[in-house]
């Protein structure tokens, strides 16, 4: 039972620290730039007429530290497992995987669209669970998408934005990507509440790790986003800017 138990929580530390990093996605980038380019104007860092503050960065010195090392080992580490695993898998097989580990997301959009009271989302997200997950073989397919009814997302770090909860000091995650103290902590309980999942499938501990390093592999796949790859010199500060600004707009939607 302790070996078990152990093993089960190396999953979920490997879960969280490749995952979190899922939670910024940018427009694609150039794979291949590590160093900034061309100059650019840094965006706002004042409040807004709302009041919400796009540099909210009191560990500016700890993040950018941060930052750099996470362009490092994304360079050398990461996206050349990524790559490895694009050039052996055939791209319909992919396909299948990005579509199973999508559907076992409907989950946790589903628990935070009941918890935002958001019914008819949650609606959305139960049909498509079930028609993909038996039409669909598990979500290897999706005919939800081909009827018309799309994806939706919601994470808890959503959840708790909802009901007011402020999105708190930007956070630059070692080996994950930027977040703030408000998005680590949802991701967290959502990574929380997709490890019990897995955990009732009677899944031996090995085949547990195994799902949770390929949900890591396929989410770093499916992010375009590139360290250094924007060309500009406030690269750091763009993002923070982008970060703050998308995840307000994904509370409010």
């Amino acid at each position: 039972m302790m070996n078990n138990m152990n093993h089960i929580r190396n999953a979920l530390l490997v879960s969280v620290a490749l995952l979190l990093g899922a939670c910024s996605a940018t427009p694609e980038l150039e794979a291949d730039a590590v160093e900034p380019k061309l100059p650019m104007p840094a965006p706002p860092a004042d409040p807004d007429e709302k009041g919400i503050s796009y540099s909210n960065d009191p560990w500016e010195g700890f993040n950018r530290r941060s930052y750099y090392f996470n362009a490092k080992a994304d360079e050398y580490v990461i996206l050349p497992i990524v790559n490895g695993y694009q050039w052996i898998t055939p791209d319909i097989v992919e396909t299948g995987v990005s579509n199973f580990f999508s559907n076992l997301g409907e989950l946790t959009t589903f628990m935070n669209s009941v918890l935002q009271l958001k019914g008819e989302r949650s609606a959305t997200t139960a049909f498509r669970f079930v028609t993909n997950t038996t039409i669909g073989l598990l979500g290897v397919w999706d005919p939800a998408t081909k009827m018309g009814v799309y994806k939706e997302r919601e994470d808890f770090g959503q959840t708790l934005g909802h009901w007011g909860v402020g999105a708190g000091p930007y956070f630059v995650i070692p080996l994950l990507g930027p977040s703030s103290a408000r998005d680590a902590s949802g991701l967290l309980v959502d990574t929380l509440v997709f490890n019990a999942i897995i955990s009732e499938l009677d899944m031996k501990s090995e085949e547990e790790l195994a799902l949770t390093l390929m949900r890591a592999i396929d989410t770093r796949k499916n992010i375009p986003f590139r360290y250094y790859g924007s060309g500009s010199a406030f690269e750091y500060e763009l993002m923070r800017f982008l970060y703050f600004n998308a995840r307000e707009i994904a509370v409010k939607r």
